[in-house]
């Protein structure tokens, strides 16, 4: 007879150890919540510390709960940079909502697959409500559209391009690869974000194929510019499928001209693609809105709901116009160990044969429960307040001494930079030829002093050749005071560097 092998149970915990032990990570949520206003956001770490201190040994036996613990907890208040900080207002990075959270940590429980409708039927089904109602009722897009959440901006973007290639090469391009035609042709602008530049490399389109298009003064494509490098492609022999539009640009925040990019991609047939990633979810604000009028034409969107919808890292989406289409720039005949017997279930789409990951998280619900818990309206009335909080920044800036605003703001997003005051365009020494190298320099190390200051957090834009700060709110938190504590603390700052870094001809 056979032996049957005794159980091995030593990485099951009941339930009690588990509700222990999940207790003790809320008890450190719960105090990094509570004390959060008066931590620094960031300090001057160095790299070795860091390592050292949480890149320990892996133990060959068991390591105690309660040490476990203090060591997530000197992690999080010794270690950790804290990007929903109200004074965190660089690159483009979400507070983290707190239903998302307890979310998350149920998502991780249930540990479903969502590649799989059979492992992941809940799950399957709230991920296609979700991109079918941002796609639908958010965009504007038609019945018939949707998507799917990703890792974030690039792979949703990735995604976007790969059904944008396969759908206007005009070959069977997944079976005969793009060596089987003519070279493609893939236009953005020069304030495009450089993932779609990275995705046309791993499409084999190349980058080199890439037309980075200029843009106006108020750094919007040049559409007349856009018609030009669409025909000289075409007369080189190129093939010209898809532009990547912009909905709010990481620099600036600017939003293209949607609907005349919308004309274009008719007239020339080309797959009309847009980059929201940062911007999209500003549709559900009344008064951003109109900006995008156009998006509801567009093949496909990207947008990050880890950016303006809040939510935690990491989670973005892509939506498209016609779901078949991106089936077709997927799906596989047959995948031996997957039997799907449509006879005898009523099973529902797989997701994983929509996209390139096959396992997939149940990535949905921290976004999900994080709108059902605050609702669309106040989704809305928060993301125009962030908006809001920029323009007073600006205005802050453009009437005092000690800054000037770069450019417009756009959306949530506000580049200024500091001038001391006889530096200033009204100043005596205004017109010095080493004026504007030397703002660079002082904007450049005032950035990083900042940044290792840890009362503020800001980051910068370089617009056109200058360097400049650069607030970004995605942040339920921030406030107007934050704005306030912002300038304050590049005032400071600023004017202690420039004793020390103004050159002797300035001075």
């Amino acid at each position: 007879m056979v032996e049957r092998p005794e159980p091995v149970r030593d990485l099951d915990w009941d339930a009690k150890r588990a509700r222990a032990f999940t207790d003790g990570v809320a008890d450190i949520y719960e105090e990094l919540l509570t004390r959060l206003r008066d931590l620094p956001v960031s300090r001057g770490w160095g790299v070795q510390e860091v390592r050292d201190a949480v890149a320990i040994p892996v133990p060959d036996e068991p390591m105690p709960e309660d040490e476990i613990l203090e060591y997530l907890r000197t992690m999080t208040f010794d270690y950790s940079g804290y990007l929903g900080h109200p004074r965190f207002y660089a690159y483009i990075s979400g507070a983290g909502t707190v239903p998302g959270a307890a979310a998350d940590l149920l998502a991780s429980g249930l540990n479903m697959n969502t590649g799989g409708w059979r492992l992941a039927p809940s799950g399957t089904e709230i991920e296609l409500a979700f991109t079918r109602w941002f796609a639908q009722q958010i965009f504007g897009l038609p019945v018939g559209s949707g998507g799917a959440l990703t890792s974030g901006g690039a792979m949703a973007n990735f995604i976007a391009l790969k059904v944008a290639r396969d759908a206007k090469a005009g070959w069977d391009i997944r079976k005969d690869g793009v060596g089987a035609g003519p070279a493609l042709g893939l236009y953005v602008s020069t304030e495009t974000h450089i993932v779609s530049i990275r995705g046309a490399d791993m499409l084999g389109i190349g980058s080199g194929n890439v037309r980075k298009v200029a843009v106006d003064d108020g750094y919007r494509i040049r559409v007349d510019e856009l018609r030009a490098a669409i025909a000289e492609d075409r007369a080189a022999g190129i093939h010209p499928i898809a532009v990547v539009a912009n909905g709010g640009t990481v620099s600036t925040g600017v939003v293209d001209p949607l609907e005349e990019i919308a004309d274009v991609c008719r007239d020339e047939d080309l797959w009309f693609h847009v980059d929201a990633a940062y911007g999209g979810p500003a549709m559900l604000a009344d008064d951003l809105r109109p900006l995008f009028a156009g998006i509801e034409r567009a093949d496909s969107v990207a947008f990050d709901p880890h950016k303006w919808l809040y939510t935690p890292q990491s989670g973005g989406c892509v939506v498209v116009r016609d779901m078949e289409l991106m089936r077709r720039a997927f799906d596989v005949d047959y995948v031996a160990y997957v039997v799907k017997d449509e006879e005898h279930t009523d099973w529902g789409i797989d997701l994983g044969r929509n996209s390139p990951n096959f396992s997939r998280g149940f990535w949905a619900l921290k976004v999900w429960v994080s709108l059902l818990a605050h609702g669309r309206t106040a989704y809305g009335r928060r993301i125009s307040h962030d908006a809001a909080l920029a323009r007073y920044l600006g205005a802050r800036a453009e009437e005092s001494d000690e800054f000037e605003l770069m450019t417009p703001v756009g959306l949530s997003i506000t580049c200024f930079r500091y001038v001391p005051a006889d530096l200033s365009a009204s100043g005596a020494r205004a017109g010095e030829p080493d004026r504007d190298a030397y703002l660079d320099l002082l904007n450049n190390r005032l950035m990083t002093e900042i940044q290792l200051d840890g009362r503020v957090y800001c980051s910068n834009a370089v617009l056109g050749e200058s360097f400049c700060l650069r607030s970004c709110i995605v942040n339920y938190r921030t406030e107007a005071e934050d704005m306030d504590a912002l300038l304050d603390v590049a005032s400071e700052l600023g004017a202690k560097l420039d004793v020390e870094l103004r050159p002797q001809a300035l001075r």
